[in-house]
């Protein structure tokens, strides 16, 4: 007797094998058998005409909160996603000590919100332990940010750390290592993780390293320095001897459209000398963050209420509007959707342009920046288009790219929050980018192997029993920017650890999801 009998779908395997017609057994959280299944079962699924895939695993997620909050985690689960990896860009939340709480609550509202939870972690284990209460729809597994080891080491300083500084940084990491994280993640174009130069990075990767984690990196330019950052991750790579990921790969910019080409290729030659180098994409071309990190990065130094000090002082707001204007980008600014806000006063900018509101101000839009991110006290999300769709395409056709959402779920969030996976498998498989079997390798085992999550990512005997089934004629994204919140049509069964999640399209409530920890 199994638990549940998978009949006549189209396995896809997960590792870019060629596809076939078979069952699949599930019981006690694992897959017992594929193939041609006889004997009782609690339950059969008709498969005939449907794909079956592992379950897809989301490489970029900011669900670190709202799945403690929310932890039926729909916006996922609904697109098929059974595993995602928080406390990305460097911006996770925890390790922090009490009296940063805060400061750093109000910083990352606009990215990971502010929902009404309590706080009572201040380890990286502790902060697993809260979401595993929780009880979560999706299996979570989280690394530890660098903004998070340097805040707890050196504040918000825009300073080299001293070596007695570096030394506990490296210990806090190791510490988080031990509790569970996957590996390190930094963004550097967020403070203040942007604060540190390369040889800081180098040192705390070398501690990644010694027990084979990964260092997962927002570069410090997505545009006009695109092939210099890609060089930075090389140096640290080459002298650290850690595994490296890039998150979110792009050529950024009007004017760096079709860079897509040299910046696979720098990529390519460092792997060719022995580095160890992935990258993930979501399948649009705008991306999205807090708004204030338009913002100089010195704007940033002291946290959020040292920023917004600074917006109100008519000299320094001055020198922040004169250094923004003089940025050759400034020009597409206008077209900046505003996603979503903490005030009442100020629900009605969601999904109104930057161009809109400082029109409806009577100002320019550096100037309504500025004044909703006062108003908001940094509350405020964008989405900001900024890739053109050749490059997209380029970018998904790589070996060594794999998928994620991204998504911020907050407000009127980008489209990708809700429709990542489906758009992939609905637009560029059917579209022929790449084939059904490679697409579902670039959601399943390659993330799986690149993170260490064992027994994930594959189908057979032996692994956990996470399982998409979709539809491959149906199956498709449905929101856009303007009606973000949609869930996707085609993804008929979501199983985790072998609980029906999602039944015949609609979620059924369980939360079978669980805490993954390293094991370092």
């Amino acid at each position: 007797m199994v638990d549940l009998v998978i009949e006549g779908g189209r396995i896809v395997d997960g590792t870019g094998k060629t596809s076939y017609t078979g069952d699949i057994a599930v019981s006690n959280g694992k897959i017992v058998e594929v193939g041609v299944i006889h004997g009782g079962v609690e339950r059969r699924i008709d498969a005939k005409g449907l794909v079956v895939a592992p379950g897809f695993i989301d490489s970029h997620s900011h669900s670190d909160l709202m799945l403690i909050a929310e932890p039926e985690a729909k916006q996922k689960i609904m697109q098929g996603i059974t595993t995602e990896i928080v406390g990305q860009d460097g911006l996770g939340e925890a390790p922090i000590r009490e009296k940063d709480i805060e400061n750093w609550r109000s910083y990352l509202s606009g990215l990971n919100g502010d929902p009404d939870i309590d706080w009572s972690w201040r380890s990286l284990g502790e902060y697993l332990d809260a979401i595993e209460e929780a009880g979560p729809a999706t299996n979570v597994a989280s690394l530890v940010g660098h903004g998070n080891l340097r805040l707890s080491v050196m504040g918000m300083d825009d300073r080299p750390p001293t070596d007695t500084e570096l030394e506990e940084m490296k210990a806090l990491l190791r510490d988080s290592l031990k509790q569970g994280a996957y590996g390190l993640s930094t963004g550097m174009i967020y403070p203040p993780c942007v604060y540190a130069a390369t040889e800081e990075l180098t040192e705390l990767c070398r501690v990644v390293s010694e027990v084979d984690g990964v260092f997962v990196i927002h570069m410090r330019n997505e545009g006009d320095a695109l092939l210099e950052s890609i060089g930075e991750v090389a140096t640290i790579g080459a002298n650290s001897g850690v595994k490296l990921h890039i998150s979110h790969f792009k050529a950024a910019g009007k004017r760096n459209w079709g860079r897509s080409v040299q910046g696979l290729e720098a990529i390519k030659k460092a792997r060719e000398v022995g580095l160890s180098i992935t990258v993930d994409q979501y399948p649009y071309t705008a991306g999205s963050t807090f708004l204030s990190a338009r913002l100089p990065s010195w704007m940033h130094e002291g946290g959020v209420d040292a920023m917004l000090d600074r917006l109100r002082d008519s000299a320094t707001r001055g020198r922040a509007y004169a250094e923004m204007t003089e940025d050759r980008s400034f020009a597409m600014w206008g077209d900046t959707i505003v996603t979503s806000v903490k005030t009442e006063g100020n629900k009605h900018l969601e999904g109104r342009s930057l161009a809109e509101i400082a029109e409806m101000r009577g100002v320019d839009i550096v100037e309504a920046l500025f004044e909703l991110v006062l108003e908001e006290r940094n509350a405020v999300g964008m989405v900001s288009f900024s890739m053109s769709e050749e490059d997209v395409r380029i970018i998904m056709g790589s070996p060594i790219q794999m998928f994620c959402t991204d998504g911020i779920v907050l407000g009127k969030p980008h489209p990708r929050a809700y429709g990542s996976f489906p758009r992939v498998l609905g637009r560029y498989v059917r579209e022929g980018v790449l084939s059904l079997e490679e697409a579902v390798r670039k959601m399943t085992s390659l993330p799986a192997e690149r993170f260490g999550l064992q027994g994930r990512g594959v189908l057979k005997p032996g692994a956990h029993a996470d399982i998409t089934i979709f539809n491959p004629e149906t199956v498709i994204d449905t929101g856009t920017y303007e009606d973000p919140i949609r869930f996707p049509e085609g993804i008929e069964y979501v199983i985790v650890n072998s609980r029906v999640t999602v039944d015949r399209g609609a979620h059924t409530g369980e939360r079978a999801g669980i805490v993954l920890r390293s094991g370092f």
